[in-house]
């Protein structure tokens, strides 16, 4: 119903907001540096798409796991949902991270952009899965000012509950 559209329509607004982020700082990470943006970046950068995308697909599923619980999205879901998906998140973008750091440094020159691109872009992208995502949602989703916790007053921060 109109319920589902407008919660799905914030979910995909707060997972757009974080790809558009990882991207803009990554291609900015690369400016700075003034490392070469060539074929193998736009891969790095297509990649890092979907690495950020998955790491925010399974924080939306927990959070929507917990609000099946509950009956209603509040700020207290969401902050219990990222909690819940914290420990797997860091871990995954850790090991990953530390395998792109040895092809970083023992890969030689061919892969440097492709490898330093992946790891502004992993670090960026677990970043934003976590603290850009989901406070978005937060902000957008629709109120229910009936109910506490829920985000009639979502300006006040992700991590205030009620």
């Amino acid at each position: 119903s109109d319920a589902y559209v407008a919660v799905f329509a914030a979910v995909m607004l707060g997972a757009m907001v974080a790809n558009v982020h990882d991207l803009v700082l990554t291609i900015g990470f690369m400016s700075l540096f003034q490392i070469d943006f060539d074929l193998a970046s736009i891969a790095a950068l297509l990649t890092i798409l979907g690495y950020s995308l998955n790491d925010t697909v399974v924080i939306f599923d927990r959070i929507r796991e917990n609000r099946g619980k509950l009956g209603v999205l509040s700020r207290r879901v969401i902050n219990d949902s990222i909690n819940q998906t914290l420990s797997r998140t860091l871990l995954t973008g850790g090991t990953t991270i530390l395998t792109i750091f040895v092809m970083y440094v023992w890969g030689g020159p061919g892969i440097h952009g492709f490898t330093y691109a992946l790891l502004v872009g992993i670090v960026v992208g677990t970043y934003s899965s976590i603290a850009i995502a989901s406070p978005t949602d937060c902000i957008w989703a629709p109120s229910t000012p009936d109910v506490p916790g829920s985000f009639s007053n979502a300006h006040r921060g992700i991590f205030v509950t009620t």
